[in-house]
């Protein structure tokens, strides 16, 4: 059984779902904020940038000879926008 898609958020420092445990933001993550920013995708993406800066801190500040991940497509390319 699968859990509710509120529980699916982020574990600060390690950016991994609470839920699920993949990467956060995960596939019912992305539903729910599909749903909660339905009609508003530049809010969506404000709010995931802003999420997308705090986690390269936090990871980077866990593992700071690592390699940096793509994070812009992990936060933001799942985005669907539109051009008028």
């Amino acid at each position: 059984m699968s859990a509710p898609l509120h529980l699916h958020v982020p574990s600060r420092p390690t950016w991994r779902c609470r839920a699920c445990g993949i990467a956060w933001p995960c596939s019912p993550a992305k539903l729910r904020l599909l749903a909660r920013y339905r009609g508003d995708m530049a809010g969506l993406l404000v709010h995931l940038v802003t999420l997308r800066e705090e986690a390269a801190d936090q990871l980077a500040q866990q593992h700071p000879d690592a390699p940096s991940t793509d994070l812009h497509r992990r936060f933001t390319d799942w985005v669907p926008v539109r051009s008028r």
